[in-house]
């Protein structure tokens, strides 16, 4: 029932971890990366034994700015909660209300209804992100959530993983928003 699997893995140490020991600090990391995850062909994590050899120690280029990641994806549905975007092969994006562009409102299609049209105001103009709407996020947060042990039927099919998004920074929200920009700029 239980495995014990070898994993060769590259990690960076964020500064704040410099100050341990060596083992120590990326045993933490370890955990970070590992625990409680659901490891492709292997399974569910439930702890890092321990660490068989330590290499490298060298810093990758542009590792000392911080780094994003950015992706493009269509829009899949949209409720007072915010929004829920889609790779195509993968459904489980969310952007909540609170990660959109401020200053924002949202329009409900009916009274007392929680799906509608979310906007963005800025300089007196409100821009929509609609159906249709190929969407630019940056990745906040991607999370594993323990899989739950009895589901019910009428609940929704379980996520492994969950990504949740931002809108709410220079460039990003629906691809349509930018590119109008530029063509009016010329």
């Amino acid at each position: 029932m239980f495995y014990l699997s070898r994993i060769e893995h590259k990690l960076s140490l964020p500064p704040t971890r410099l100050v341990l020991p060596i083992r120590e600090a990326i045993h933490m990391e370890l955990e970070k990366l590992f625990l409680d995850k659901v490891i492709a062909n292997l399974g569910l994590c439930i702890s890092v034994y321990d660490i068989r050899s330590i290499d490298g120690g060298f810093i990758f280029a542009g590792d000392g700015a911080p780094t994003f990641t950015i992706i493009t994806a269509k829009l899949l549905s949209s409720n007072a909660d915010g929004l829920r975007l889609t790779l195509g092969f993968f459904d489980d994006i969310y952007v909540p209300a609170h990660h959109l562009p401020y200053p924002n409102h949202f329009v409900a299609e009916q009274v007392n209804s929680k799906k509608g049209v979310w906007f963005w105001d800025f300089n007196d103009q409100s821009y929509p992100i609609e159906d249709t709407d190929v969407i630019k996020f940056r990745v906040q947060n991607v999370s594993y959530p323990p899989i739950p042990v009895e589901q019910p039927k009428e609940s929704k099919p379980f996520a492994p993983m969950l990504v949740t998004g931002s809108l709410d920074h220079d460039g990003l929200g629906p691809v349509s928003w930018w590119f109008a920009e530029e063509v009016e700029n010329e």
